[in-house]
């Protein structure tokens, strides 16, 4: 999608794909990655998630990076979050304590900027790809990354027919094409949500799967 298309989203509230709590699945699936709290985590194309303070509370430090600024200053607002702003190379970054959130184009993002990441936590991201798009934003992630880096990846799986997208279904397949040449890829959770995702069902989809994977970057 065209950045303006996700700009538009945001500034006429359809945003459909932000949950109101903590994801479930991260909270169920992120213990077995067993990392320390003083790592350090990455979630692109983080929007406003709750889940960002979460992973904070659980003591890492958190690199968020979002295309719009709207869904950033709703983030700080609503949750009470004293960011401070202040430009870096191509972004406005805010900054409070435990969290780094960088408002600007993914693809401008350098393993400077970063700094040493230990996990990635991909819940809405790679999903809001088209298949023509995905495979860019898969090999700009795996350039951002060391070895031996984890992902934490929720991906939906439905019949693409059905719906249009986003978000968009992707299978193991797809998965195996994107990252198995440079990450272990481990199928970590399989669950039928259709009966709780209304919105998708009155789009005309007939069968949602949520899948969780465990990366491991080579």
């Amino acid at each position: 999608m065209e950045p303006e298309f996700w700009h538009n989203r945001w500034r006429n509230g359809q945003i459909g794909f932000h949950q109101p709590t903590v994801d479930s699945s991260l909270e169920r699936l992120w213990p077995s990655l067993d990392l320390d709290k003083r790592h350090r985590v990455f979630v692109p194309l983080c929007g406003k998630s709750l889940d960002l303070l979460w992973l904070r509370d659980r003591g890492h430090f958190v690199v968020g990076v979002e295309l719009s600024a709207t869904a950033l200053e709703a983030f700080c607002l609503e949750n009470g979050v004293p960011a401070r702003r202040r430009m870096r190379g191509e972004f406005d970054v805010y900054e409070a304590p435990g969290l780094e959130l960088y408002r600007g184009d993914f693809f401008a993002l350098t393993p400077a900027l970063l700094g040493d990441i230990a996990a990635v936590y991909d819940r809405a991201a790679l999903i809001s790809w088209t298949p023509e798009l995905r495979g860019a934003y898969a090999e700009h992630l795996t350039s951002l990354i060391a070895s031996g880096t984890q992902v934490l990846l929720i991906t939906l799986e439905y019949p693409q027919a059905e719906m249009s997208g986003p978000p968009f279904s992707v299978t193991r397949d797809d998965l195996e094409r994107l990252y198995s040449r440079s990450f272990d890829v481990r199928e970590i959770s399989r669950r039928d949500i259709l009966a709780n995702e209304a919105r998708l069902r009155a789009n005309g989809v007939t069968a949602l799967s949520e899948v969780c994977y465990r990366l491991v970057r080579r």
